[in-house]
C-alpha cells in the first residue's frame, strides 16, 4: 500500500456492492499507464493485463492485478529458451509491443494471438502469418508457438473465441487495411491451423466485433465497424453444421458500437463499452443466449471511462461471488482505472413463459412437504404392519431422520421465500414504474385537454373569417373611392385646398 493511502476492507467492501451497478475499485500500488485494445485476462484471483496502445505507440508491458489485496504490480517475464530467433537476443521478439490483439487462458498458459506489432507488417512484399505466443504463469517464460496447416495473415480487431480446445477466429483488419470476414480454427492439441468452409451468407466484413460462445455449438457475432459505420447486428455460426444465420432479436435498443467487449455468465452475455468514432457507448448490455432477448443493465454518463472504445471486460470469482471487471479503453482520454460490477445472475435456462420464478418456487416447496409428509405416513404404516414399533432405539433413528428431512424442507422453504421477496421487491420497483408512467399519461392528457380547448377556439376564430375579410374588402374599396375623390379635387383649378380658403375663380 502506497504511503498516504486509505486502507480499504476489500471484502466489506465487495459485499456491500449493489447488483448490476458499476463501482470504481480503490487500488494500491503503481497502476498501468492509461491505454486501449489492449488484452486481459483473469486467471485465478489475479486480472493480467498485456499491451495496448497509447497515443499512437504500442507498449510491451505485462501488468498484474491480485484482486485479493486490489494491488497493481508489473510482471517481467523471461524468454523461454529457443524462443529467441533474432541476433540481439531481446524478449521484445518474442512478446513485442502489440495492440488491437487477444488473450486467452490455456492450461498454464497465456496464449496471445497477435495484433498490430512490428512483427505484423510486410516482410519483402508478402503479408506475414498470424503468430501465436504463450506466457508460461508457472515459470513466467515467454515464447512463439510454432503452429502448421493453413495459417492465417497477420491482423488486428479480430475476434478470438475458444471452444474446448479450439481457438476460432474471425474477421480483423490486416495490415494494408482489407478488412476480413472470414472463419480460422486452431486445434491446441494439435497446433494445427484450417480455413472453415461456411454456407448461407456471412457477416459482412468488419473489426473491433465482439463473439461469444453458447452451448459449445453456437458463435455469435455481435457490433463491430467497417472504414465508414458501425453496427449493432447479431450474427449467429452453427459449429456443427458451419452454417450462417441472423436470427431475430427482441427486447431493448441497441446503439451500433464497436471496441467493446464481453463476457459470458451462464448463459447470460455482458457487453460494455465501445463507440461509433463520435460518442462512447453508454449501456452495459446482456444478451440472455437462450431467448435471444437484449436487456440494458445499467447505463452511466457520457464520458465516463465505461464509455470508451478499447476497453477489457472480464469475470472473476471474488470471495465467493462472480464480478465483472473493466480495465482501460478511449473516450477523449486514456483510461485507467478498475470497474468492479456484481451482475444479477439470471437464469436463462427455463423460460418464463413456462413457468415464472414464483410458481416454481411455490410449487418445489408444496411438493417437497408433500413428500416428507408421504415419506412419514408410509414409514408409521410399514412400522404398524410389522406389529407396531420395534424397540425406543428404532423410534428414534426414525425420529432423527424425520426431523432431520423437515429441517431440509424448511431450509428450501426459507431459500424460496427469499426467492419470492425477490420477485416481490422487482414487482414493487414495476409498481412504481407504473405509477410514474400513469404520472405522465395524466399530465400528457391535462396538456391535450389544453391543446384541445385552443384548437376549437381557433376554429371558432376561422368561422368568422370570411365575415372579417368582406368588411376589410369593404373598407378597402372606401378607403380608394376617397382617394379618387381627392384627387379629383386636387386637380381642379387651384386644388381643394384654394376652394376652401375661397381664392377660386367664380363659376
Amino acid at each position: 500500500m502506497v504511503e498516504g493511502e486509505e486502507i480499504v476492507d476489500l471484502r466489506s467492501w465487495y459485499s456491500g456492492l449493489g447488483h448490476d451497478q458499476w463501482a470504481t475499485l480503490p487500488v494500491s500500488g503503481l497502476p498501468p499507464s492509461g491505454r486501449y485494445k489492449h488484452a486481459a485476462a483473469v486467471v485465478g484471483d489475479k486480472l493480467y493485463i498485456y499491451g495496448g496502445s497509447r497515443n499512437g505507440r504500442n507498449l510491451p508491458d505485462f501488468q498484474v492485478l491480485d484482486l485479493s489485496n486490489s494491488a497493481w504490480s508489473p510482471l517481467k517475464p523471461i524468454a523461454a529458451p529457443n524462443s529467441i530467433n533474432s541476433e540481439n537476443g531481446s524478449l521484445l521478439d518474442v512478446l513485442p509491443a502489440t495492440s488491437g490483439h487477444h488473450m486467452i487462458v490455456w492450461e498454464n498458459k497465456l496464449l496471445t494471438i497477435d495484433g498490430k506489432s512490428k512483427s505484423s507488417s510486410y516482410i519483402t512484399g508478402m503479408l506475414v502469418e498470424l503468430t501465436l505466443r504463450f506466457l508460461d504463469l508457472e515459470t513466467e517464460q515467454g515464447g512463439v508457438l510454432e503452429t502448421t496447416g493453413d495459417i492465417p495473415v497477420a491482423r488486428e480487431g479480430q475476434s478470438v473465441t475458444l471452444v474446448g480446445s479450439k481457438l476460432i477466429i474471425f474477421g480483423g483488419e490486416d495490415v494494408r487495411r482489407k478488412l476480413m470476414n472470414d472463419i480460422h480454427i486452431l486445434d491446441l492439441d494439435t497446433m494445427s491451423w484450417e480455413t472453415a468452409q461456411t454456407t448461407q451468407p456471412p457477416p459482412s466484413p468488419r473489426y473491433d466485433h465482439a463473439t461469444a460462445v453458447h452451448a459449445d455449438r453456437y458463435l455469435l457475432v455481435f457490433g463491430g465497424c467497417s472504414h465508414s459505420t458501425c453496427f449493432n447486428d447479431l450474427h449467429v455460426l452453427d459449429l456443427h453444421t458451419m452454417e450462417w444465420s441472423q436470427p431475430e432479436t427482441r427486447g431493448d435498443y441497441l446503439a451500433p458500437r464497436a471496441g467493446h467487449s464481453g463476457v459470458t455468465i451462464n448463459g447470460n452475455w455482458y457487453i460494455s463499452g465501445g463507440g461509433d468514432n463520435k460518442s462512447g457507448a453508454r449501456e452495459t448490455l446482456v444478451l440472455d443466449m437462450t431467448k435471444l432477448v437484449w436487456s440494458v443493465v445499467s447505463t452511466v454518463n457520457p464520458r465516463d471511462p465505461l464509455a470508451s472504445e478499447g476497453i477489457s471486460i472480464c469475470s472473476a470469482l471474488i470471495h465467493g461471488d462472480i464480478f465483472l471487471i473493466a480495465f482501460g479503453g478511449y473516450n477523449g482520454r486514456y483510461n485507467n482505472e478498475v470497474f468492479i460490477m456484481r451482475p444479477k445472475i439470471k437464469d436463462s435456462a427455463r423460460p418464463r413463459i413456462y413457468q415464472s420464478p414464483a410458481a416454481a418456487a411455490a410449487a418445489a416447496s408444496v411438493s417437497a412437504a408433500y413428500s416428507i409428509e408421504s415419506g412419514k405416513q408410509s414409514e408409521l404404516t410399514k412400522l404398524r404392519q410389522q406389529g407396531g414399533f420395534a424397540d425406543s432405539d428404532e423410534r428414534k433413528d426414525e425420529k432423527r431422520l424425520l426431523e432431520s428431512s423437515l429441517a431440509e424442507v424448511r431450509a428450501e422453504n426459507s431459500l424460496m421465500k427469499g426467492k419470492i421477496d425477490d420477485i416481490n421487491s422487482t414487482l414493487a420497483e414495476l409498481y412504481k414504474e407504473l405509477e410514474s408512467v400513469q404520472g405522465q399519461l395524466i399530465t400528457e392528457r391535462s396538456r391535450c385537454s389544453s391543446l384541445e380547448a385552443q384548437i376549437v377556439r381557433f376554429q371558432g376564430l376561422l368561422r368568422f373569417m370570411p365575415t372579417v375579410e368582406t368588411e376589410l374588402k369593404l373598407l378597402t374599396e372606401e378607403k380608394s373611392n376617397f382617394e379618387q375623390d381627392a384627387e379629383s379635387l386636387k386637380q381642379g383649378s387651384g386644388g381643394v385646398w384654394q376652394w376652401f380658403s375661397g381664392g377660386g375663380n367664380s363659376p
